[in-house]
């Protein structure tokens, strides 16, 4: 599912192609992708107008439209935006298609037609309305604090709770912890008092780092584990290879080490992306 860093990276991709040129027309393929709007009413409200700019607030993407209201993006488990001239490169399973009259067209492609597009008269509403936290890159670290006040549950469904801070998913919320040798089921009200900062330090370096990467895997920093593919081959940084079981009541996999002398306790390795290891990270389980 597109994360922050992902919505960031279509943010600026869509700064830099379709700002400023006036809509000649805008096909709606599915309906099942609309919130609050028909496809009538989408139609009317962006035909010859501009989209004059964006807010990004967590995983969705909000494009302000001339003398006229924002139009809302959430990118559902496989989202992206695309922007051609030629009809040929219009993607496969694209939802909605906004014409340009320089005869350029921006899509937005959602191949398991589970994100979302609506309309809304401000940024502010709609952050009401959804419930949404504040956007985790604009709290300093008194923010943070204050976020983590008075919750309960462990650290990473804190850091994933949409209500609680905006923008974090499964994979990005794996990175954090990794980074921050935190384990996931950390308490978030037994955390010391010396743990927030690099907790929030690794919030913000991750996430910035994700950016810089334009949230492609491939690219990411060496210390991150996830472009190893979730857990197949050696373990990150230490390359190990190891055997591995189920965590009961958990989305996890213990990876144990082939030969004990190698490591000497468990790697609780995370679907996809995150790994921590009592061994590289110097922390026993269960231990904030």
């Amino acid at each position: 599912m597109p994360e922050l860093p992902d919505v960031e990276v279509f943010k600026r991709y869509l700064d830099a192609t379709a700002l400023h040129k006036t809509i000649t027309a805008a096909e709606v393929k599915s309906a099942r992708i609309l919130r609050g709007v028909s496809i009538g009413m989408l139609q009317k409200t962006l035909r010859h107008r501009q989209f004059q700019s964006t807010h990004r607030h967590g995983k969705h993407l909000l494009v302000a439209l001339e003398q006229g209201p924002w139009l809302t993006l959430h990118f559902g488990m496989t989202g992206y935006l695309k922007y051609f001239k030629q009809m040929d490169k219009d993607p496969e399973h694209d939802r909605l298609l906004v014409s340009f009259d320089n005869g350029f067209h921006l899509a937005y492609v959602c191949q398991r037609k589970l994100g979302a597009v609506g309309l809304t008269d401000a940024v502010d509403s709609f952050i009401a309305e959804k419930q949404l936290g504040p956007d985790v890159l604009s709290l300093d670290l008194e923010g943070f604090r204050q976020a983590l006040q008075g919750k309960r549950g462990t650290i990473k469904s804190f850091l994933m709770n949409q209500q609680h801070l905006a923008g974090i998913g499964n994979v990005y919320s794996d990175e954090i912890l990794f980074q921050s040798k935190l384990h996931p089921k950390s308490r978030v009200n037994h955390l010391k008092a010396e743990t927030v900062p690099r907790l929030y330090q690794a919030v913000q370096d991750v996430l910035q780092e994700a950016i810089e990467a334009q949230a492609d895997p491939e690219r990411l920093p060496a210390s991150f584990p996830y472009p190893t593919g979730g857990g197949r081959g050696p373990v990150p940084a230490a390359g190990v290879a190891c055997k591995r079981s189920t965590l009961p009541g958990a989305r996890v996999i213990i990876a144990r080490p082939a030969r004990p002398s190698q490591l000497d306790r468990a790697v609780i390795f995370y679907p996809r992306s995150f790994l921590t290891c009592g061994a590289l990270c110097g922390f026993r389980r269960g231990l904030s």
